[in-house]
């Protein structure tokens, strides 16, 4: 599986954001999908996940409330809204995807996703 991100950039606290990350390649196998965001210096931290065939989310508590996340099979892609930004949600975002149900169990451990997408920065000034 292939994943593919796009969004993030620049913008004020309080704005809004969205990000998608398009999967292709064995996309049949997917479990879930998941963000997650590394700030300078600080280890990577799990922001959201999806369960692909259900639905299913799971936020951290520092999104919750503030961002969602989606899914749209058809597409084979997710999708990370992010409403209310705040200076600490500065970070690169990676989005992820499992093959296997730990990341029901296991949502915040990156070792619980098999596949990444590229990075991107994601930077909310004040």
């Amino acid at each position: 599986v292939q994943l593919q991100a796009s969004g993030g950039g620049l913008v004020q606290a309080g704005g809004s954001l969205t990000f998608s990350c398009a999967a292709s390649g064995r996309t049949f196998s997917l479990y879930a999908m998941g963000w997650f965001r590394q700030a300078p210096g600080k280890e990577r931290e799990f922001v959201a996940r999806i369960k692909w065939n259900i639905g299913s989310t799971y936020y951290a508590h520092s999104v919750k409330g503030r961002f969602t996340i989606s899914r749209d099979t058809a597409k084979n892609t997710a999708y990370l809204q992010m409403n209310s930004l705040r200076p600490e949600d500065t970070a690169v975002y990676y989005c992820a995807a499992s093959a296997h149900d730990s990341a029901t169990y296991y949502s915040e451990r990156p070792t619980s996703y098999d596949y990444w997408g590229q990075g991107t920065q994601v930077t909310v000034s004040s």
